[in-house]
């Protein structure tokens, strides 16, 4: 697909440069700078995976999972 993008033009200067050092085209270079940029975070840290864990227990005496302030009572020991 052809675009148009408007770039700094020192940073244009130095991608060429390295696409030549590196004997590829200007194009390919910014593609693999893209790919390789989309494929982490937006912090540029690693990917959060949540490590799910299930844990088997029984309801304690007096909670009631349907009266929502009586429940937040006995965790906070007003109950």
């Amino acid at each position: 697909m052809r675009t148009t993008v408007d770039l700094n033009d020192q940073l244009l200067r130095e991608a060429k440069k390295r696409a030549a050092s590196e004997g590829k085209p200007l194009r390919v270079l910014i593609e693999e700078a893209l790919r390789a940029m989309l494929q982490t975070s937006p912090e540029g840290g690693p990917e959060y995976r949540l490590e799910w864990r299930t844990e088997r227990g029984r309801l304690q005496t007096g909670v009631r999972l349907d009266d929502r302030q009586s429940l937040f009572d006995l965790m906070e020991g007003r109950g």
